[in-house]
């Protein structure tokens, strides 16, 4: 027992303890984001988090939209919140909205008006700023502060109906000025926003504040354990003010450390400027850290579940090293993805001593080493084959083990070549190879037992399939792209200077047959679904969305090797 007990994480622990106390019979969380914008892999580590607590003693947790600014919220995000949830595979107990609440967090503003704790405030946003004070100095309290409740009550009522044009009053909690705590130095409850809400449209003409609405919408839903990342712990007693004034049920915020991974940003500023400056196609640009980006790269819920587990739950901020994702990623798709033969960068080679009256053969090929069950297939070989140009040279250098004069080589599943010629073109580019075999290493053996060192991939040029193959990359090439580099010029510097140029490269590729019948699916909640393969000594690769049955396009998913590994 003592050995599960280390095992557990701090919010587990706090967790086992109010059950066994009886602070609660059953637990509720929620995931509270807002519809501003869509979800990155930062957000899927709060999502497993939260819906993973509540599956694992039994409780629930609410999806809500914490949709209290009008301006930037829209369906779109809204949608693809719910697909990106369902996605990782999880659902939700109930979808509510913290606009569900507005009139409920309006009677509770009255209240705290009636009881001297608010009031409005004709200040601008600017001299509110101006007056609030430092971590050192006391702020300054506004003239309107002592207005009278009566008159408090008819300006915000007022303010409901939109006699008050944007920006002219606020309503702000009665606390204290001089408070060490700045959250508590009268924080503004709700503004004037004559802006159409995507749910409530033009009802309200005033919006609340989020520090106002979260705390009191967690209330509302009973949720037992409201937790968040560790950048919202100052905001915590204030939450907590207001659950005491109001006198409302108890929710309890707890709060962990938000995933920071190198290479990458996070901020939803800075991918909204990379979208709408076009550095990337779109939220689902697969170099994207966002869900959907993940997704249409060809990551699995499975593997993104399995790396939120494997770096567990800490409550200092740290900075997670890529390769662990890429790592999860790797583990679950060798696992389940079939192998394939596809060549990149193509040359061609003939075997000259090849049967003319042969014109094909078909040789069987491992569908996937990892698992037997799922047998073998059937590969043409011919005449006439494409490999990869790095995969030959025509002097071989000591420890170079593929493809050069007069040095044998295997090709995978079939037989043993030896390179004898080249032909080359008027630059001086090899276009072809000219190479013998041994019909007696069928398979990919000799019978007399010598060994070769070298095994390439291969297609046949008779059969092989065109493909566009989209070799994609970090976005970023440094592992804190929110910092200049040392030497940098640090005026006029910005994030997008470390942009990675190789982010992105295209490349013609030929593909063994098999995967021409390669298409995007759906999974069992109809969202889209790549079909997924191992291109044998390439990576791992998957259909895109623009690939049809005339163009077919994969993406690299991932290398097999941590590439950047050598980098660094």
């Amino acid at each position: 027992m003592m050995e599960e007990k280390q095992n557990l994480n701090f919010l587990e622990e706090i967790i086992e303890q109010g059950l066994r106390e009886g602070t609660y019979k059953s637990i509720l969380t929620r995931f509270p984001p807002e519809p501003n914008g869509y979800l990155h892999i930062g957000h899927a580590k709060s999502i497993c988090l939260n819906f993973g607590l509540a599956k694992k003693y039994g409780g629930k947790t609410n999806l809500r939209f914490d949709d209290t600014n009008p301006v930037k919220e829209d369906t779109e995000y809204v949608d693809s919140i719910q697909q990106d949830i369902r996605w990782l595979g999880f659902e939700w107990a109930g979808v509510h909205y913290a606009s569900d609440y507005f009139e409920q967090l309006y009677e509770w503003a009255i209240a705290l008006i009636k009881k001297g704790l608010a009031y409005v405030d004709d200040q601008t946003l600017e001299e509110i700023r101006a007056n609030r004070g430092t971590v050192t100095t006391p702020g300054t309290n506004s003239p309107w502060r002592d207005r009278s409740v009566e008159e408090n009550l008819d300006l915000f009522e007022r303010m409901r109906a939109g006699e008050f044009a944007d920006g002219s009053k606020v309503l702000r909690a009665k606390i204290d000025m001089a408070h060490p705590n700045m959250q508590f130095r009268d924080p503004i409850m709700y503004r004037i926003l004559h802006a159409e809400h995507h749910r409530t449209g033009n009802k309200w003409c005033i919006y609340p504040m989020y520090d106002y609405a979260h705390g009191q919408s967690d209330s509302i839903e009973h949720i037992t354990h409201s937790i968040c990342t560790l950048e919202f712990d100052i905001h915590r007693p204030l939450y907590d003010w207001f659950i005491e004034q109001l006198g409302i049920w108890p929710s309890h915020q707890y709060e962990f450390a938000r995933l920071n991974i190198n290479y990458t940003v996070m901020s939803k500023r800075k991918l909204l400027q990379l979208v709408k400056e076009h550095y990337v196609s779109g939220w689902d640009d697969p170099r994207m850290p966002t869900i959907c980006g993940l997704r249409r790269r060809g990551y699995t819920p499975e593997s993104i579940r399995n790396f939120c587990e494997d770096i567990g739950v800490a409550k200092r901020d740290n900075v997670i090293d890529y390769v662990r994702l890429e790592n999860s990623l790797r583990d679950h798709l060798n696992r389940v993805a079939p192998r394939r033969m596809a060549v990149l960068n193509p040359v061609r080679v003939v075997i000259d001593n090849y049967p003319s009256q042969v014109d094909e053969e078909w040789l069987d090929a491992v569908n996937n080493p990892e698992n037997p069950a799922e047998g073998s297939r059937k590969v043409p070989f011919g005449r006439e084959l494409y490999i990869e140009r790095e995969d030959f040279m025509e002097v071989a250098s000591k420890k170079y083990f593929r493809m050069a004069i007069g040095q044998e080589v295997r090709l995978r599943y079939a037989y043993f070549v030896t390179a004898q010629s080249v032909e080359k073109d008027a630059d001086g580019n090899i276009t072809c190879i000219h190479c013998t075999y041994d019909p007696a290493t069928r398979g990919g053996d000799a019978p007399d037992g010598r060994k070769v060192k070298g095994t390439l991939h291969w297609v046949s040029a008779q059969h092989a399939v065109d493909a566009e193959v989209r070799l994609f990359d970090r976005l970023f090439a440094t592992e804190t792209p929110d910092q200049p580099l040392p030497g940098d010029d640090h005026e006029g510097w910005s994030f997008l200077d470390n942009l990675n140029p190789d982010s992105l490269k295209v490349v013609a590729a030929k593909v063994e047959p098999s995967l021409a019948d390669a298409r995007m699916g759906q999974d069992e909640k109809g969202i889209p679904a790549p079909a997924r393969y191992q291109f044998e000594r390439m990576g791992y690769f998957c259909t895109d969305y623009d690939s049809t049955s005339d163009h077919l396009v994969f993406n690299r998913i991932c290398t097999l090797k941590d590439s950047w590994a050598k980098i660094k």
